[in-house]
């Protein structure tokens, strides 16, 4: 008897709940509505598809929800209903929209292109964006902290015996460029070397097995091959970095600061280096690397060739703090990397994207904008599109086909060095060693100076910052 006056109760609180939900909206509720009823309302009034594919929506509600709806503006509409929650829409190529969580780095690629249009009227002529780049340049400094860096100490640089292989070497290194922090890389350099040799620096991004994969040390090679000295570095908290920082840090601001410190250093160093023609100075890489790539080429001067792959976007500034963690975006009342990218001009710049990330548009969207700037110099052919419509994300063989001969044109590199017969560049020459190899502390880091850092708040502290980051517990 109890059981069945459950029963009849849950049927009479069902039948209330449904007649609520479905009564007029008034002000008696505040026009509350569920935001999916919304959503559904906007998308006959507009003709679009809307899709909560992660069911972000489920159970929100809304006051004054559809008078948040305005006609003839769907992108105020979307936003209007969706920021309350923190939530953002974003455009797919089919023109359906999909619902993703607020992130600072990520927008839709329509409002990449409308930034790029504001940026396109906010200088016409030579002389006001070369107002506006100066005015970038020194924020992003002030940004990464850069002005507050200590000195980098005199210790001399670690190195190992190099190992000789055939029209290259490798000799790993250890180059102290805070006080007790060491960026750590290996430095290809072609054999023998007896005349003067462009440089090229190589950040590391986020892939596997960074500096130790297959498809780095191939490239490397080669450009060694072809008459570079070339220097491929480890992230921050990665790789062998993971000796002095743990791989939870990676994601602390700090380590965008320590990226940019380690590009710039390295070439003080090298800068000292017996035959190392300071005039040709490249840098290329992908992914974070790619970001590191733009960064060092709008901030050191002496940069003269750059290559950044798959990272060039108009709405996607890297998902990783070690990118995008110092608010350098915010710089001129706001930037992008598209921007960034183009404060490399009028200078070489060949720009890799492909049709599987957030370089899909690169074509059509952002090469065209930065294209524009290079013509304010009179100087459009020098920054060009390598677009691989079918690939993804990645530094893959192709791109790399891609770079060589750039490299070799604007660095003056011997590309004969490494084609075969038929005229192909050959990679299969390269040996490809094991990581133990390119440890520069040694198997178990037992070399690793006994000065080295381990405390990520005595890092902040260099720059007169305190670490503020909140890590997660690992369950």
């Amino acid at each position: 008897m109890k059981n069945l006056k459950n029963i009849k109760y849950a049927i009479v609180t069902a039948i209330f709940a449904l007649t609520f939900s479905n009564a007029q909206s008034t002000s008696d509720t505040n026009f509350r509505k569920p935001v999916s009823e919304t959503l559904n309302k906007i998308e006959t009034v507009f003709k679009v598809k809307i899709n909560d594919d992660r069911g972000l929506l489920k159970g929100k509600e809304l006051d004054y929800a559809d008078w948040r709806i305005e006609p003839g503006n769907l992108a105020v509409s979307l936003t209007n209903i969706l920021a309350p929650f923190e939530l953002m829409y974003f455009k797919q190529p089919d023109g359906t929209y999909i619902i993703r969580k607020y992130e600072n780095h990520k927008v839709s690629v329509d409002k990449g292109k409308e930034r790029l249009s504001y940026l396109t009227n906010l200088y016409t002529n030579l002389d006001d964006w070369e107002k506006r780049k100066k005015e970038l340049k020194a924020c992003m400094i002030t940004s990464f902290g850069l002005d507050k860096a200590p000195p980098m100490p005199k210790s001399k640089p670690l190195l190992t015996p190099k190992r000789i292989y055939k029209d290259y070497s490798i000799e790993n290194i250890g180059l102290e460029i805070l006080p007790g922090v060491y960026v750590t890389g290996s430095i290809y350099k072609p054999y023998p070397l007896n005349k003067k040799a462009a440089i090229i620096l190589t950040p590391d991004g986020h892939f596997g097995d960074g500096r130790y994969r297959k498809d780095e040390q191939l490239r490397c090679a080669v450009l060694a091959k072809m008459g570079a000295i070339v220097v491929s570095y480890d992230l921050f908290a990665w790789g062998e970095s993971l000796l002095q920082f743990p791989e939870e840090t990676h994601r602390n601001s700090i380590a965008s600061t320590v990226q940019v410190l380690s590009g710039i250093r390295l070439l003080d160093y090298l800068a000292t280096v017996k035959n190392a023609d300071m005039s040709r100075v490249g840098v290329t890489g992908g992914s974070g690397g790619g970001s590191h790539t733009m960064f060092l080429a709008a901030l050191d001067d002496r940069i003269t060739v750059s290559a950044p792959v798959v990272m060039v976007s108009s709405h996607f500034s890297g998902g990783c703090p070690c990118e995008s963690g110092r608010g350098i975006h915010l710089c001129g009342n706001g930037t992008n990397n598209a921007e960034i990218s183009a404060m490399m001009a009028p200078k070489p710049q060949l720009i890799v994207s492909d049709g599987k990330d957030w370089t899909l548009a690169v074509p059509e969207l952002e090469f065209p904008f930065i294209q524009r700037t290079y013509g304010l110099y009179g100087k459009k052919d020098l920054v060009e599109n390598a677009h691989f419509a079918n690939e993804g994300h990645d530094f893959g063989v192709s791109k790399r086909m891609a770079l060589y001969p750039f490299m070799a044109k604007y660095l003056s590199l011997d590309l004969k060095k490494v084609q075969n017969q038929k005229g192909e560049i050959d990679e299969s020459t390269v040996v490809i060693e094991p990581k133990e190899k390119m440890f520069v502390f040694g198997d178990k880091g037992e070399k690793l100076p006994a000065n080295a850092l381990k405390d990520i708040n005595k890092l902040y502290e260099m720059f007169g910052e305190k670490n503020n980051k909140i890590y997660e517990v690992k369950k």
